[in-house]
């Protein structure tokens, strides 16, 4: 992971329940919040679409949909399957349930690309 591997950022994973936050970031001495994306979703033009709402876990939904807001926190790091990776201010995402990234919208902040991970399907 891009963020992880900066030598002048420190990162740190928040103790306890932080539903908006996924690691805590001190970059040029300021504490940052910092959501983490993922996605497998690969769409016919070789982009990925990346679900930025949270929908209740791994426990019985609400039916309740918490959508992405940049009030929650200050970065969205997104990691997509084939290795591509971008770490975008939140008041740039211009999504509340998904946005798509690979294209032009996001390209100014797509770090340097990492390894690709294998998408595992349940049988």
């Amino acid at each position: 992971m891009w963020l992880l591997e900066q030598p002048h950022i420190s990162v740190f994973v928040p103790f306890g329940h932080s539903p908006d936050t996924d690691l805590i970031a001190i970059i040029d001495n300021q504490i940052v919040r910092v959501q983490v994306k993922t996605s497998t979703l690969q769409l016919n033009n070789g982009r990925y679409q990346v679900s930025l709402a949270t929908r209740g876990g791994n426990r019985s939904w609400s039916g309740l949909v918490e959508r992405f807001s940049a009030s929650r926190c200050e970065y969205l790091f997104v990691l997509v399957a084939d290795g591509r990776q971008w770490f975008i201010p939140s008041a740039e995402v211009e999504g509340g349930t998904g946005i798509v990234v690979g294209g032009p919208k996001y390209a100014a902040f797509e770090v340097e690309r990492g390894r690709p991970f294998e998408v595992v399907r349940a049988a």
